[in-house]
């Protein structure tokens, strides 16, 4: 069965050797990793680049990722793997033929040691919410990002003195194991829970301003059944997994913030490790808050994961299993009570 080939041309300008190196990675990686994602073969002359393959749609999307693939080699001079897949996943197939234009507006959160670029619609929409509004939720899987963006948007408040303090906030729920006895201080037996938090606070500012800021409560530490009680003004809080809350503990949080205050919430509704019978405090106030001005609420998708592309289609799996796992339990629910009125029908 003869298949038609669609071949597109590309001529990259200006024609920079360097930004064209970048672009194609050590030993053509990065041109291989589209070829592969996208079921297209790409031959390049210099700047011509040809792009050819079965599917129009795909062929086209190729074309328009290498032209904003190399705009980005322009203004950065590196084009790491992880770039391409980044590109891969925010833009998807899609939207990247719906239009060649990068955006030039696109958010940049600006800390002391690193530029942030919000990848995709939902990441950009998020920082959007948070830097508009008071309270803010980021819902959604692992891989998201939706933590280490708003630790960005914390430290990129306080190094613009707009909060005196950033605060980071978790329930300390063990993720289904059994941790045991945790030597230490409070702040040391809650330092496993929050490793991500500080993992990306060292890279945005470096390890020894953060354990000063640390040291000077600028930077301050809680398990969330120290908050109540207390009202926060001037600050940036973050509530990682929150869930693990229960309803009456995501209630005290909100009512802690203050004036001057904003909060961002963060949590996946599908990974609670709660006792058996309790309802996450998360997906309880996704309902009630929702349409509340001044709180904004933004779901992530598989689609939004910027790990590794393994893990979003590990998400996806789960998500499948999920739905076809509810469909059979309703389904024998829905068995179960017919035999049940077909028996009560024939004992009468």
């Amino acid at each position: 069965m003869d298949t038609t080939q669609t071949t597109q041309q590309t001529r990259l300008m200006p024609a920079e050797a360097p930004a064209l190196a970048a672009l194609c990675g050590q030993l053509d990686e990065n041109i291989k990793l589209i070829e592969a994602r996208l079921d297209v073969t790409i031959r390049y002359r210099g700047e011509l680049f040809d792009i050819s393959g079965d599917d129009a749609e795909r062929v086209a999307a190729a074309k328009t990722l290498i032209e904003n693939l190399y705009r980005e080699a322009l203004a950065e001079a590196a084009i790491s793997t992880e770039t391409v897949h980044l590109y891969l996943q925010e833009s998807a197939i899609e939207s990247l033929t719906k239009s060649s234009k990068r955006q030039s507006d696109q958010l940049v959160i600006k800390t002391r040691k690193a530029y942030i670029k919000p990848k995709g619609k939902n990441q950009q929409g998020y920082v959007r919410e948070v830097r508009k509004n008071d309270i803010n939720f980021g819902i959604g899987p692992a891989g998201t990002g939706k933590t280490y963006l708003a630790v960005a948007c914390a430290v990129e408040a306080l190094e613009a003195d707009r909060v005196e303090r950033i605060m980071l906030v978790r329930p300390a729920v063990e993720a289904g194991e059994k941790l045991g006895f945790l030597p230490g201080d409070l702040s040391q037996k809650i330092d496993p829970y929050l490793r991500p938090l500080y993992d990306a606070l060292y890279e945005m500012l470096g390890f020894e301003l953060v354990d000063k800021l640390i040291e000077k409560n600028v930077i301050e530490i809680a398990p969330l059944a120290f908050m109540r009680g207390r009202t926060l003004n001037n600050a940036f809080i973050i509530l990682d997994e929150s869930q693990n809350t229960t309803r009456e503990q995501m209630k005290m949080f909100l009512t802690r913030i203050g004036f001057g205050s904003t909060a961002v919430i963060t949590g996946d509704t599908s990974q609670v490790d709660l006792p058996r019978g309790t309802s996450s405090g998360l997906a309880h106030a996704m309902h009630v808050l929702r349409g509340v001005n001044g709180i904004s609420l933004t779901h992530f998708t598989a689609s939004d994961v910027v790990r590794h592309p393994l893990v979003q289609r590990i998400v996806e799996a789960y998500e499948r299993f999920d739905e076809e796992e509810e469909v059979e339990k309703k389904a024998r629910t829905e068995a179960r009570l017919k035999a049940q009125a077909e028996t009560k029908s024939n004992t009468e």
